[in-house]
């Protein structure tokens, strides 16, 4: 923030020195969430600033999709927008949930509405998974559950898969893809189920030992076979109609009595058509 611009209302600065962006869009941006000042999220359009304070102002997917309007009605009406949910298991301390493609598992810097953890209520974020994936997650509900299922996911004691349409032939005789992400170790195993269109494409099943952001998406565009339709890694479309991504497995010990939990998700209906319409085909997976 300038000197100049101390004393100024948020709207008004954001639109000052942000470019491209209205005190209209300000506001719209206060009200997802977008907007922190000295690193604590700010909606309040009028607060006034002092000197030395520090702006971030996260422009993106969210404002892009939001009703260009504030207040509850507007808000009410992006969620309206939203893809729906299907809770598949709930008791008083976890819910697991299969996510659809379109619906972000939780906040982000761009804004805290319009994601599913904020749809579910009263829930702790365990894990994510990305934008454009479909797929299974699990949320704690009571600190207690988020603690252990947290430690459970930092040992790597969860069983998380996912199936997966990657652009040309991968070999058969690759099963690990272990190159860091994002200077992190990260390890993925790599079951080919099929290949589709003489090599044109192939179906795997792909299971984590680490979770890093976009690992799979990043192991595979590294190796030479992208997730088709990947909009930042670059897989060729295929036709496809969303990220070729699915998690499609989960197991882990219930946090409170430790039984084993395991749920599967079959491939969703838009990714399923997708294949059959282009290769003909169904149940590449085994799922």
């Amino acid at each position: 923030m300038r000197p100049e611009d101390a004393g100024l209302r948020l709207d008004k600065l954001l639109a000052a020195r942000v470019p491209a962006l209205s005190r209209r869009q300000a506001r719209v941006l206060l009200d997802l969430g977008g907007v922190f000042v000295d690193g604590a999220r700010v909606k309040v359009a009028s607060r006034t600033l002092r000197p030395g304070q520090r702006v971030e102002a996260h422009i993106g997917g969210a404002l892009a999709r939001a009703t260009k309007r504030v207040g509850r009605a507007a808000r009410a009406a992006d969620d309206g927008q939203l893809p729906p949910h299907r809770v598949v298991y709930e008791d008083d301390d976890v819910v697991v949930v299969d996510k659809p493609a379109g619906l972000l598992a939780a906040p982000t810097p761009e804004g805290d509405r319009g994601n599913l953890a904020r749809l579910l209520g009263d829930v702790y974020v365990v894990h994510r998974i990305d934008l454009h994936t479909s797929g299974l997650l699990v949320y704690a509900k009571t600190r207690r559950a988020n603690r252990v299922l947290s430690d459970a996911f930092r040992v790597h004691d969860v069983d998380r898969r996912y199936a997966a349409v990657v652009a040309g032939a991968f070999p058969e005789s690759v099963r690990v893809l272990d190159g860091a992400v994002a200077g992190r170790p990260a390890v993925t195993h790599v079951d080919r189920r099929a290949l589709l269109g003489a090599g044109e494409a192939t179906a795997l099943v792909l299971r984590l030992d680490t979770g890093r952001t976009h690992q799979i998406r990043v192991h595979c565009a590294a190796a030479g076979y992208p997730v088709a339709a990947d909009p930042r890694y670059g897989g060729d479309r295929l036709g496809a109609p969303r990220l070729a991504l699915h998690a499609t497995r989960l197991g882990f010990a219930h946090p409170r009595t430790g039984r084993q939990l395991q749920f599967d998700s079959p491939l969703p209906d838009d990714l399923a058509q997708w294949l059959a319409r282009r290769w003909g085909a169904r149940d590449v997976f085994g799922l």
